[in-house]
């Protein structure tokens, strides 16, 4: 272990976005750890683990709890804005008869007390994980490979939970992670090949406290991580060691920086990087956000952090206030307990998951922009309704600043609440949002709704769709979720999701679905054709060639896998297609990434250069 502390320091940074227009100062002393993992080796095929029956798991309850770690915000400023309705909330809705089509959608695993589901998509499968047990499917939803116990992939560990599954678009690995709560360590699995059924490189990294409700992104540096934790709350894991099977992998660990609040949930979302990755070295941002209901907040904002990681000299590894983002009002707080959110047929009420951004925070890098997508539940009326807040941010390439491009709450008519949700944007710049419903008229269930980018900003302009309807209530306690996942499928266009609902009886059910913006369009519009990018390569030159594409100008862009741009050229789309090319001779062996894109498009394709 290597143990090093900066010195008190003080971060002075203008408001951004606000009328405020004050400083505000944060002082924060940040001890950082470099803190040797332990490699315990490559995992036996998982084809090979023993398969369990779900149904002698579902009533194993996770250990850690929430809970225990975790302050509910008390609402103590009388002045707090909205007073009434949420300002942001979506007026008008789509009225329709027909629904969304979806691409798949088939029961998942059964879990714990609550589930925790989880779940990643790659070109080939899909993978789930919950408290308790995780399965491979294929992408029909049939399955590939049974259902295998968490503990069984770590050899000697427990059911602890908290599971997160990460697709590594990038390197092609599929990531699988839990906490251990009687010896405060998370535990790592890598897969050895983009075979989840496969072997796994198996990783465990010890903290001084329980890292609580731990998330996590892909980043073109390390593998990033936050927890519910008053220390070592933001960590960086040295992604391409894992990736390797390096028995030396580290971690760097520091501690958020004040908040100046006297909320106590310490969950801040890292940014995860869908399409191509950050250049290696960009800092990876961190979001929350801030309730001027809460003591010490003087207006609703989000905070943006910045986590800079130096793997040669760790001491130089830093989390800063990167800027603050003023909002439309909002309340996020709901009851001083966790009884928030009504059910259809009694009056055990759930908990709403309030006051945190919900995973993921997802990143994608266009030309001249990059975007983040954030959800979180409010109060819409200052009665309990449920309704989700999202948000689009871009961050300029100049700058590196972020500002809000569209705001909205998503909270239609009726009694029913929507909370739990998550949110992605594709390659053409739609937006998808899955999410839980459950109220007065409405047992605990599953629904999704999404925008074309050319509607009018701040509207989910597709009508609301079930992908399962609640059959039954919770009894038995308010636990419920504690998260749900939307990962975007590596061709750019359909999003999967994964959630829980109460199934028939009052048990505990988790479903995975997926669906596409692109599907639709080619659906309303019988002469639309999808666009392609073709890449091929001769002994001379990476040659590009894109196909029904949109006229004007398109970038044609080459990049390293680590996210560094290499090349650039502005080509003509004519006639729905362009052509382009890269000269080979400076590029070494290995896999690039090409991408052609323009505002709200782009397609990327990996090739291959051997020499």
């Amino acid at each position: 272990m290597k143990k090093n502390k900066l010195l008190a320091f003080a971060i002075c940074i203008a408001t951004v976005g606000s009328s405020w227009g004050q400083a505000e100062v944060y002082e924060q002393d940040q001890p950082v750890e470099k803190i040797q993992g332990k490699y315990l080796g490559l995992s036996i095929p998982i084809r090979e683990l023993p398969d369990v029956e779900e149904t002698t798991m579902v009533h194993e309850k996770k250990e850690g709890n929430v809970k225990e770690n975790r302050r509910r915000p008390e609402a103590v400023n009388p002045n707090a804005l909205p007073k009434t309705e949420d300002p942001a909330r979506q007026k008008v809705y789509a009225k329709s008869n027909w629904e969304l089509p979806t691409g798949v959608n088939f029961v998942g695993l059964q879990g714990a007390f609550p589930p925790d589901p989880s779940g990643a998509v790659s070109e080939e499968y899909y993978v789930q994980a919950v408290n308790t047990v995780y399965r491979v499917f294929n992408k029909d939803g049939s399955p590939a490979g049974g259902t295998k116990t968490l503990s069984s992939l770590w050899p000697g560990s427990t059911n602890s939970g908290d599971p997160i599954v990460m697709y590594d678009r990038h390197a092609e690995r599929f990531v699988i992670t839990q906490f251990q709560t009687t010896s405060n360590n998370i535990l790592f699995a890598v897969s050895q090949t983009p075979d989840p059924l496969g072997s796994f490189h198996l990783y465990e990294f010890s903290f001084s406290s329980f890292p609580d409700y731990p998330k996590y992104s892909v980043w073109s540096d390390a593998y990033y991580m936050t927890s519910n934790t008053w220390t070592q709350n933001v960590v960086a894991f040295e992604r391409e060691k894992m990736i390797a099977g390096d028995p030396t992998a580290a971690m760097v660990t520091l501690t958020l920086p004040s908040f100046s609040t006297g909320y106590g949930f310490r969950s801040v979302l890292p940014a995860d990087a869908d399409g191509d990755l950050p250049p290696y070295g960009t800092p990876n941002y961190m979001f929350l956000f801030q309730d001027d209901s809460w003591g010490g907040v003087s207006y609703d904002h989000i905070r943006v952090l910045k986590m800079q990681v130096n793997w040669d000299t760790p001491s130089n590894s830093s989390i800063s206030l990167h800027q603050n983002i003023a909002t439309e009002p909002f309340n996020s707080v709901f009851t001083n307990s966790w009884d928030d959110i009504p059910q259809k047929g009694t009056t055990q009420k759930i908990d709403a998951i309030a006051s945190i951004f919900n995973y993921r925070a997802q990143y994608l890098r266009w030309h001249n922009y990059n975007t983040v997508m954030l959800c979180n539940v409010v109060d819409v009326n200052n009665a309990n309704k449920g309704g989700i807040r999202w948000y689009e941010l871009r961050q300029s390439h100049d700058t590196d600043l972020f500002e809000i491009r569209q705001q909205s709450t998503y909270s239609p008519s009726d009694l029913d609440s929507r909370f739990l949700g998550s949110i992605s944007m594709d390659y053409n710049g739609h937006i998808g949002m899955a999410y839980n419903v459950s109220g007065p008229n409405s047992y605990p269930g599953l629904a999704f709704t999404g925008r074309f980018h050319w509607d009018a900003l701040g509207d989910m302009s597709l009508p609301e769709t079930f992908a399962q309807e609640g059959l039954y209530f919770q009894s038995g306690g308010n636990r419920f979720g504690d998260y749900s996942h939307m990962s975007l499928d590596p061709n750019g266009k359909t999003f999967w999701f994964t959630g829980e609902y109460i199934g028939s009886g009052g048990s505990r059910r988790t479903k995975i679905f997926s669906f596409s913006l692109e599907d639709i369009v080619s659906v309303a519009d019988q002469d639309f054709v999808e666009p392609e990018l073709n890449v091929t390569q001769n002994s001379e030159v990476i040659l590009v060639n894109g196909v029904n594409l949109t006229e004007g100008e398109m970038y044609v862009q080459l990049f390293a896998l680590n996210g560094q741009e290499l090349a650039t050229n502005i080509v003509n789309v004519t006639a729905g297609e362009l052509n382009a090319d890269f000269n080979k001779s400076t590029l070494s062996s290995g896999v690039y990434l090409i991408r052609i894109g323009k505002d709200n498009f782009q397609r990327v394709q990996k090739i291959a250069i051997t020499k």
